[in-house]
């Protein structure tokens, strides 16, 4: 199975139909797919929803998608950081389903294990809760959180073998591998692709079952806000 693509407009050729559900791996600008991003934007899909931990900021990340009005939706844990996203969902353009950052993370791990749900106490007692099944176990009352199922996954990894198999690298590593779980078809972007067998099995964070598609690119390390200390 041919899994190495020569771009990202490639590996999406054929993916990709408006109104579709796409996990996205992530944490801020930090281990973002932004090449399979830039993609997206240039293909126009449209009506989409997205799950990710947050929506970049206005100009990088999902945020170029924002612009375009080409999200109609986002499960997110944080959403600042982005004047668009505000202004979107301030006036009514935009649906947003909150979700607690470990609860969304387990969401994604859930729908790629085959789990359709899970019971947590995350979120009892607030806006998160309304509208969802409750439940007590041991005297103490849980939440229903159902897994997310996605038509597509979009992930950025450090290093992958031809098979697929891939390493991340520290702190880029956050939302990438659950997110990489959950969708029917996952396409990941690398720094660096190995011969098959050069990685240490002990090494590899994600197996290669997961990967249907796989691109090598450049990428562009931001650092979302900088802070120092006055001379």
């Amino acid at each position: 199975m041919k899994k190495i693509y020569k771009s990202a407009t490639e590996a999406l050729d054929g993916v990709l139909f408006d109104g579709m559900l796409i996990a996205a791996g992530g944490f801020g600008l930090c281990g973002i797919p932004e090449n399979l991003i830039t993609a997206i934007h240039a293909a126009g899909t449209k009506d989409l929803t997205f799950a990710s931990n947050n929506a970049g900021v206005d100009d990088f990340g999902l945020g170029i998608l924002l612009q375009t009005r080409q999200v109609k939706k986002m499960i997110s844990s944080y959403v600042g950081e982005n004047d668009e996203f505000m202004r979107q969902y301030l006036s009514g353009e935009l649906e947003l389903e909150f979700a607690p950052q470990g609860t969304l993370a387990e969401r994604m791990r859930s729908g790629g294990c085959g789990i359709p749900g899970f019971y947590t106490k995350t979120g009892v007692g607030t806006v998160i809760a309304e509208g969802k099944d409750h439940r007590d176990f041991n005297g103490e009352t849980y939440i229903l959180e159902e897994g997310i199922f996605a038509d597509l996954s979009i992930v950025k990894a450090w290093k992958a073998d031809e098979t697929g198999n891939l390493v991340f690298r520290k702190t880029a590593r956050n939302f990438n591998p659950p997110a990489a779980m959950c969708g029917k078809v996952c396409i990941v972007e690398v720094e660096e692709i190995v011969p098959t067998g050069s990685l240490d099995p002990d090494h590899i964070h994600l197996p290669g079952i997961y990967v249907h598609r796989l691109i090598q690119g450049t990428h562009e390390k931001r650092i979302e806000q900088r802070t120092v200390r006055e001379g």
